[in-house]
């Protein structure tokens, strides 16, 4: 998953940050609303986790903003305030799921698991592809039940693809979601030497190519 932390806790956004990238996600992180709307507006993420302690306008403003545009992808609200009117109000107010700090990272990233799997429709735990088993919790995939050995960016490429099994991304698009604004730039053949690894480690019709416009998942195997 791509995804953005709004959290004006610098010790917290970081710490956070660091976790969810050793889960495998791409990340950014902001310290402010304001940040976020514009990081929102320029980049396609699969979730957002969101203080509502703010500078300026505080969070929940914000989400109810964002709601009223149109903004559709899970929200995971991750606050201080621990009132059962707070609660309320955060969900009504947009919020998928709610929690109250301090809490543990991988915690944080087994929501936001289930908030991926309800929202692109996938109640099992384990994606299945034909052949091919992917445990997103796990980091791991089996091909006709062998273990494969993926980096982490083939993973976090066969993660993208599996979410979106009819569209065809472009490569911009999955270089966006595999790489976040922390400094780590792709080569320019690096999409395509992951498409090759993964075609190799998997089966050749894993990804299937689109001329001109980009990369889908092949047909079940």
């Amino acid at each position: 998953m791509r995804l953005l932390i709004v959290e004006d806790d610098a010790a917290l956004g970081e710490a956070l940050a660091a976790a969810l990238r050793l889960h495998g996600h791409a990340v950014d992180w902001f310290r402010d609303g304001g940040a976020a709307d514009a990081a929102l507006a320029g980049a396609p993420y699969d979730a957002l986790v969101l203080d509502l302690g703010l500078p300026g306008a505080d969070g929940l403003v914000w989400l109810q903003r964002w709601r009223a545009r149109g903004l559709t992808l899970p929200v995971l609200v991750l606050t201080a305030r621990d009132g059962t009117e707070q609660r309320i109000a955060g969900l009504d107010g947009g919020a998928d799921d709610y929690l109250v700090k301090p809490i543990a990272t991988d915690e944080i990233a087994a929501r936001l698991r289930a908030l991926l799997r309800r929202a692109g429709g996938r109640a099992q735990p384990v994606w299945t592809h034909g052949a091919l088993e992917f445990d997103p919790s796990a980091r791991s995939a089996r091909w006709e039940g062998r273990e494969l050995s993926l980096t982490g960016r083939e993973l976090a490429l066969l993660e993208t693809l599996l979410m979106h099994p009819q569209r065809v991304l472009s490569k911009a698009q999955l270089q966006e979601k595999l790489y976040d604004w922390s400094g780590a730039e792709p080569e320019s053949n690096a999409l395509e030497v992951h498409v090759h690894h993964l075609r190799r480690k998997i089966h050749p019709g894993i990804v299937r190519t689109v001329r001109g416009v980009g990369y889908a998942l092949g047909a079940a195997l």
